[in-house]
């Protein structure tokens, strides 16, 4: 640490490249609201950019991954680059930009495209924790209409997209009490989405999210921040309509007791697992005898300064946006270019 101090300073100057989907561009392409809601808005790639700045870095925006492809077929240069894309299409399109970089031997911000392809798909992920040992709700893949019949879990269930984020396909149908009801909405998900539902065992407790900075033995938590649902929410469930108005109807606070150091714990265990680094999120929800379980990992959460989880959580712990970019930048930083 101290020997990347004195060769660098402690944010010395670099050629950082921004890479991200703006979620404008698609929208004018005709692409539907829901299937660009995980991609960015203006006002958070200005708040990166203007963040990393404030560090002393030159930014270069490149925009998405065909833009990138033609930047690095000109031959300019970049230190490393700061990636937000989500990518469009399969389960590995969060890895796309991570591994064009690999291949071009540049660093980037976040987690690896082994990383991010196992995580987008919450099945195998889950699989993994498991297989580990940590607590998670009993599920099952489902991939197509003839396996509905196969399932074997505890009412009540719930139902997502196997590979989706921002809550996208969680509705209040998501919860499910009947094998009718169940049909009816793997259907309609199956339909929608194209891909795999997870089907899993519905964890009734308290829901935390767990933000997360750094990788291995130098991850550390920012906290829990506790998601509580209003009375004209969607009930039950932190479904895309009350991600869309958490204004209105989610009330977010920093937890600290028993239950939400628990969730941290669990979360880093997750976080250090599988490999996650630089930062992210971990959801937690509590199940019937009290337990936290684990729900999902998000290693390329959103950063947009206003209405993102991430940054939500660290303006309610008193830590500004720039001060997040910092210490995500002074992670990755260290993890980058300590051993050189």
């Amino acid at each position: 640490m101290q020997q990347f101090l004195l060769l660098y300073g402690e944010f010395g100057f670099m050629i950082v490249g921004l890479t991200y989907d703006l979620k404008s561009e698609y929208l004018a392409m005709g692409y539907d609201k829901e299937i660009v809601a995980e991609f960015d808005r203006e006002d958070t790639i200005d708040g990166i950019e203007d963040a990393l700045k404030i560090l002393g870095k030159q930014v270069v925006r490149i925009g998405n991954i065909k833009k990138l492809v033609k930047f690095l077929n000109d031959g300019q240069h970049l230190d490393y680059v700061f990636n937000i894309c989500e990518g469009l299409y399969g389960f590995g399109r969060e890895a796309q930009v991570p591994a064009l970089l690999e291949a071009y031997n540049i660093p980037y911000v976040f987690s690896d495209p082994l990383v991010l392809s196992l995580t987008l798909h919450k099945g195998l992920t889950k699989s993994i924790i498991r297989d580990a040992k940590l607590p998670t709700a009993d599920f099952c893949v489902v991939n197509d209409e003839t396996e509905i019949e196969n399932i074997k879990l505890t009412y009540p269930l719930f139902a997502k997209p196997v590979a989706e984020g921002t809550s996208k396909g969680i509705t209040p149908a998501s919860k499910i009490e009947s094998s009718q009801q169940l049909e009816k909405t793997i259907i309609a998900l199956l339909k929608k989405f194209e891909q795999p539902v997870l089907v899993e065992e519905y964890l009734p407790g308290r829901e935390f999210t767990i933000g997360i900075i750094g990788a291995g033995k130098e991850a550390y938590s920012l906290g829990a921040m506790e998601v509580l649902l209003k009375a004209k929410a969607d009930s039950d469930v932190y479904s895309f309509g009350n991600k869309e108005n958490y204004e209105e109807v989610v009330e977010y606070k920093v937890s600290e007791d028993d239950l939400a150091q628990h969730s941290i714990e669990l979360a880093l265990k997750v976080w250090k697992l599988l490999g996650c680094r630089d930062a992210g999120r971990v959801d937690i929800r509590v199940d019937k005898n009290g337990i936290p379980n684990f729900i999902e990992v998000n290693p390329l959460a959103g950063l947009n300064p206003t209405h993102s989880d991430l940054p939500i959580l660290c303006r309610l712990k008193g830590i500004s946006f720039n001060e997040l970019i910092k210490k995500i930048i002074y992670a990755a930083e260290n993890r980058i270019f300590a051993k050189k």
